[in-house]
């Protein structure tokens, strides 16, 4: 049996690892990221006080969409999947602000009104984003904005 004596500097060393000494010249330090705000296209009557999308360096932050159609300021008509359909074509409007578009998107949270609408979802969601698709989390809310059946949000990376 071999036994090992370790000094109080190395064994204070080891107790807290989350602390390292280095050189300042071995420090790269790097300046705060690239960010860009999208507004987006005003809705008549809402003064909305959120961007529609935020661009961190590569990454893309979509904010929840609604299925408005931008030529009637309201939901599209003819439920969830209808209203699906609408959100991916105004985040690929928006994508197009950042020169990226739906293959992009890395992650979605789906919002729906009730989960018996979940098939219509998946199937317009499955229409809509372009293989391989994201991941993507969808819960069950009690109520969304101006009567909306479903509200997505998603995350993009441009590439």
């Amino acid at each position: 049996m071999r036994t090992i004596l370790v000094s109080g500097a190395v064994m204070a060393a080891l107790a807290l690892p989350a602390c390292v000494m280095v050189k300042s010249d071995d420090v790269t330090w790097h300046s705060s990221p690239d960010v860009e705000h999208f507004k987006g296209v005003a809705i008549e009557g809402m003064n909305l006080p959120f961007s529609k999308a935020v661009r961190v360096d590569d990454t893309i932050y979509l904010a929840g969409e609604l299925g408005i159609d931008a030529a009637t300021n309201a939901i599209v008509p003819g439920g969830v999947g209808p209203e699906t359909t609408q959100i991916f074509a105004n985040m690929a409007r928006t994508l197009s602000q950042f020169d990226a578009d739906l293959g992009d998107i890395v992650k979605c949270t789906v919002f729906l009104d009730d989960m018996a609408h979940y098939g219509e979802m998946n199937a317009a969601y499955d229409a809509a984003l372009p293989d391989p698709k994201p991941a993507r989390s969808t819960v069950a809310v009690k109520g969304l904005a101006v009567g909306a059946g479903t509200e997505i949000e998603c995350i993009a990376v441009k590439r």
